[in-house]
């Protein structure tokens, strides 16, 4: 009797951790926002599965130059730029499509479409209401704040920001362009990055009304020339990180009791003795707030890995870990944070890499995506 309560409970412990790594077993929607102008036809849909990092191709949807993408909290909806904007007088604006998703068979389907209230918008966030959608307007320096309703849909702009200005450098920085926009935690404070005239600006966001207003401090000015392009909060809330395209920079910025920002470090995010052209693209902090990881385009492709010193928020530089593809636009860390998945613009592949929670490193999984200009990535659970 005691060998077969001995055999049972071996039998028992068996399916119990077969149950319990089925539970940990994770598998994750993945969108891919692409540019149009090669082989890409727009939005492609794969399954990441968080154990192998593997994916699997499920479905796609065509529209034009879906160079970024926003996933509606209840996981029924995607929304995403057009970056276009006609040259002529008659067009001044972009758009912003709306989609439903179906997760059983992993359908895209168009359900409206609004102007983004200037030209190429590169850049969509929602509220943390879900009720509210802001797009920047990269060509024109402007945002516009779009009411997200009930069944998804989009409705026509409440309000459109035009930015004003010019920054040292001529080609890049002849006028605004505004490249970003973050909603802080608490859903109070918007923060615009504007690449062309040095500037993150700083809005009141009444979540009520959808509208913004400039801050008391209305904006942080970054270096001459420098380009803010994207963030990064930390866990905390204390520390914003600010990835300066045109200067190759990682910006530490601290927020102070009265809102106010300060810049506490300034780093390059490239390797030492690169001299290539700028091309400073994304940024991302680890959930556990230890590790920052930067995207480094020009001739560089690499990531840049950082610690992040919790007592300071300062960084300091790990390692540069190669791209293995040309042009890394957007980088994510999966909802693990096991995994950092790079989009290679130009080389058209998105390159799996493991991280190592421990040291920030990260390791080639061998699994790369072949898809033509991918730019952005979204994720949403099964």
């Amino acid at each position: 009797m005691k060998f077969l309560n001995k055999i049972l409970f071996f039998l028992f412990f068996i399916i119990s951790a077969g149950n319990v790594a089925a539970q940990k077993s994770k598998n994750y929607f993945l969108f891919v926002g692409t540019y149009t102008s090669g082989k890409s036809e727009g939005i492609y849909v794969y399954n990441f599965n968080t154990d192998s990092g593997k994916t699997n191709y499920i479905n796609s949807v065509k529209t034009s130059n879906p160079s970024y993408l926003a996933v509606a909290a209840n996981k029924k909806f995607i929304y995403a730029v057009n970056e276009n904007a006609d040259s002529t007088r008659f067009t001044k604006t972009g758009s912003i499509s709306a989609f439903s998703f179906n997760k059983k068979n992993g359908l895209l389907q168009q359900i409206s479409k609004q102007e983004s209230g200037g030209k190429h918008p590169c850049y969509v966030a929602i509220d943390k209401t879900g009720k509210w959608l802001v797009a920047a307007n990269y060509s024109s320096g402007s945002f516009a704040i779009l009411p997200i309703q009930k069944n998804g849909e989009l409705a026509p702009a409440v309000q459109t920001i035009q930015h004003a200005g010019k920054g040292a450098i001529a080609s890049r920085q002849d006028g605004p362009h505004a490249h970003s926009a973050f909603f802080s935690a608490d859903n109070k404070t918007l923060y615009v990055q504007d690449l062309g005239i040095d500037k993150i600006m700083v809005y009141n966001f009444d979540a009520t009304s959808g509208k913004a207003v400039a801050a008391i401090i209305p904006f942080f000015e970054t270096k001459s020339g420098s380009g803010p392009r994207h963030l990064d909060f930390h866990p905390s809330g204390k520390y914003m990180y600010v990835i300066e395209e045109l200067t190759n920079t990682v910006n530490v910025l601290e927020k102070k009791m009265d809102g106010s920002l300060q810049s506490i470090q300034n780093i390059t995010s490239v390797p030492e003795n690169y001299k290539g052209p700028a091309g400073g693209a994304d940024i991302h902090v680890s959930t556990d707030g230890k590790f920052l990881y930067t995207s480094n385009r020009g001739t560089s492709n690499t990531i840049g890995i950082f610690s992040i010193n919790q007592l300071t928020g300062k960084i300091n530089l790990l390692a540069h870990q190669s791209t293995m593809g040309n042009s890394p636009r957007n980088f994510s860390l999966d909802p693990t944070g096991n995994f950092l998945l790079v989009a290679n613009q130009q080389s058209d592949n998105i390159v799996v890499f493991k991280r190592d929670s421990k040291t920030g490193l990260l390791i080639y999984t061998g699994h790369q995506i072949n898809v033509a200009n991918p730019v952005c990535l979204k994720w949403m659970a099964h």
